[in-house]
């Protein structure tokens, strides 16, 4: 009986899909939010059985909905992909998010992000990664047994779980896939895009004056009484 009610009693527990908060407080960060999601996105679209999301709140327990965080990014490897209003690890496996990735804009606090660093080292994230675009600074962690240590160098950094490079040679961090692309945005894919086009459409206006001078050409044979079939 007692287990019923308990059982009872979970269900009826709301969990909010929502902390009030917005994804991003300006643009900059906004936009790195976004490269690691869609690059990230794309790495793995091939593997159904790895999820990335982003802003999505994640509740470690069951029961305890104010134990929760929103990483900006995580990726987790061992569940379906698929749209979801919040991750609860106890519906998914109890499989913990393996990489998580924040973005500091000027309104975070030292304390806000101590409080998150130990919430990840507390609910089994083995990879932490925090960059400050204003700062152009970052940091990052490892899981080594039963906490996360602090990565000494990021510089050419690569994720054991990812195997995306970091590189914090230039004024900004630059990121590249595992087949050593560069991380792009939207507008550097759309430009890539229209320049595929216009080769293309170079291409198709060089084989459309081909086939006018062969044209001219059949038409000069046959001037002259050759049939054009009978030269082959």
């Amino acid at each position: 009986m007692v287990s019923q009610l308990e059982s009872e009693n979970k269900s009826t527990i709301i969990y909010p899909e929502s902390d009030g908060k917005p994804m991003a407080d300006n643009t900059k960060q906004f936009r790195w939010i976004t490269l690691i999601h869609g690059n990230l996105s794309w790495l793995f679209a091939n593997d159904e059985m790895v999820f990335v999301a982003g802003d999505l709140l994640w509740y470690p327990v069951e029961g305890n909905p104010k134990i929760t965080q929103a990483p900006d990014v995580m990726v987790i490897f061992g569940v379906p992909k698929g749209d979801r209003g919040s991750y609860k690890q106890w519906e998914e496996d109890n499989i913990a998010p393996q990489v998580v990735f924040e973005i500091l804009s000027p309104s975070n606090t030292q304390k806000e992000m101590s409080k998150k660093l130990l919430f990840y080292n507390r609910h089994g994230v083995e990879e932490y990664y925090i960059y400050d675009p204003d700062k152009n600074q970052l940091s990052g962690f490892l899981r080594s047994g039963e906490d996360l240590d602090v990565i000494d160098s990021m510089d050419n950094w690569e994720s054991p779980r990812l195997g995306i490079r970091f590189d914090m040679s230039g004024e900004e961090l630059q990121l590249y896939l595992p087949n050593g692309e560069i991380f792009q945005g939207i507008e550097q894919i759309k430009e890539q895009l229209q320049q595929k086009d216009k080769q293309l459409q170079q291409k198709d206006k060089q084989l459309q004056q081909k086939d006018e001078q062969l044209e001219l050409l059949v038409a000069k044979l046959r001037e002259m009484g050759i049939e054009p079939d009978e030269l082959r």
